[in-house]
């Protein structure tokens, strides 16, 4: 697929671009140096203080943001940029905040002070999603703040643990009613130097689940048999929600074979520190396991400590479980389904209390419309290769909102992240070359969706 903008202009775009990425780079350093962790227990101002650069940055690029706040206190910023009469507008999305830094033994370099490696910056929030707020930035320093489209900048500090924003395209439909496509640059490709469009989200479920069999413990060997051991009852549970291949089998909830690219079980395998001789679980494609099927965990167990376990009857046990779901699948309605599997599968007749999490359901963009193929043509000539699609496995619950509440709009997910980015783990990075690629892409995008609508 062909750019329909004259070469002579992506080559001057992109060679602005290039001329900008050691600034580029300053920047993200500068807000990787920001701790801004929007979870409980971290301190909210360091999130205030990301959002208040992330402003800085945009009226130093040319635009003149606000920034709106939230019932936690972290506030959302936002920036218009008027492009030519007529002109499409385009929503640029990413978010501030990060995940905490986790165990620092692991980390070999300081969290919040990025570092460069064989091409590479390590940094907590480098890759995820500071590289996204950066894209944006860049891409609207390369246009000198005179953009070839209508522009939306949102940058939201809450995606990481939730908050307000999430439930914008419900509590606030008028920033998204007059958008033609929107930019979700929170994602990746599915291998460096491969652009990929993201076109499927996993949802999440989760509950706890507690079963009880008696008033307190008891000496094994003096009621041990009949009397139902608590922990040995919710194994049993446990043990339904998988097959004997490991597939998940909570009754009503299913999955479909991903269609678009595979994902390296090589890959997989080095990313996710799979033992040498431990098999993979589940049954078809990689990227099907991933991306399309459901996948079941148990996150959390309350139970006696090995060391300090008495020989005695537990009375008393517990559970957190995950379930991934795939696009279509109603989070609630699979809420409800995991509650029913579990009541249905108690053995020897024990009851179980329930206590349910909050669902998000995932989504499925469609793909093919103008917007699709004017990034498609962008990121072949960013990247000198075809795209490709790949699913994720996380759930993104603003964008599902955003596509329901919008089912007409286009939705590109979109990212410099790869598989080597460590998002949410120690050691995070990204790609620099992958990055400036990611930029040239968004730019050009612009570009030649501000063309086609003038045609």
């Amino acid at each position: 697929m062909s750019l329909q903008i004259p070469n002579t202009e992506a080559d001057e775009l992109k060679a602005r671009i290039e001329a900008l990425m050691p600034e580029v780079r300053r920047d993200l350093e500068a807000l990787v140096a920001i701790p801004s962790i929007n979870f409980p227990g971290y301190d909210l101002p360091d999130v205030v203080r990301c959002a208040e650069a992330c402003a800085e940055l945009l009226r130093a690029a040319g635009a003149d943001p606000e920034l709106i706040p939230s019932s936690s206190g972290v506030p959302t910023v936002r920036a218009d940029i008027a492009g030519p009469p007529g002109a499409p507008l385009v929503l640029l999305y990413s978010h501030y905040d990060v995940q905490p830094a986790g165990d620092l033994d692991k980390w070999h370099t300081e969290p919040f002070q990025a570092e460069e490696r064989d091409g590479r910056l390590y940094g907590r929030g480098a890759a995820d999603d500071k590289s996204g707020v950066i894209t944006h930035l860049a891409v609207l320093r390369a246009f000198e703040g005179s953009p070839p489209v209508n522009l939306r900048i949102l940058f939201e500090g809450e995606e990481e643990y939730g908050g307000d924003f999430e439930e914008w395209p419900t509590t606030k439909p008028e920033v998204f009613a007059d958008l033609d496509a929107a930019v979700i640059c929170d994602m990746g490709n599915v291998e460096i130097g491969q652009p990929t469009f993201t076109t499927q989200l996993r949802g999440i479920i989760e509950g706890v689940v507690t079963v009880t069999t008696m008033e307190e413990p008891r000496h094994s060997g003096m009621f041990g048999g009949p009397a139902p051991d608590a922990l040995m009852v919710l194994i049993k549970l446990l043990s339904t929600l998988m097959d004997d291949d490991g597939n998940a089998t909570i009754d009503g909830i299913s999955g479909s074979d991903w269609e678009g690219a595979e994902y390296p079980e090589e890959a997989f395998r080095e990313l996710a520190q799979i033992l040498p001789d431990q098999p993979l679980i589940g049954s078809g494609s990689v990227a099907s396991r991933l991306f399309s099927k459901p996948a079941v965990s148990v996150v959390g167990l309350d139970a006696p400590e090995v060391a300090t376990a008495p020989n005695a009857i537990i009375p008393t046990a517990r559970a957190k479980i995950s379930v991934r779901i795939p696009a279509g699948v109603d989070g609630e309605e699979a809420t409800g389904l995991l509650e029913a599997h579990l009541r249905t599968h108690s053995p020897f007749g024990v009851k179980i209390d329930f206590e349910p999490g909050v669902p998000a359901n995932g989504s499925a963009v469609p793909v093919g419309g103008p917007g699709y193929d004017a990034f498609s043509a962008a990121m072949e000539y960013a990247y000198g290769k075809p795209s490709t699609q790949q699913g994720a496995g996380g759930a993104v619950p603003f964008v599902a909102n955003l596509i329901e509440s919008r089912p007409e709009l286009e939705v590109l997910g979109v990212g410099a992240q790869d598989p080597l980015a460590r998002i949410h783990a120690p050691n995070e990075s990204i790609d620099l070359e992958e990055l400036k690629d990611s930029i040239v892409a968004e730019a050009l995008f612009l570009a030649e969706y501000g063309r086609r609508a003038r045609q």
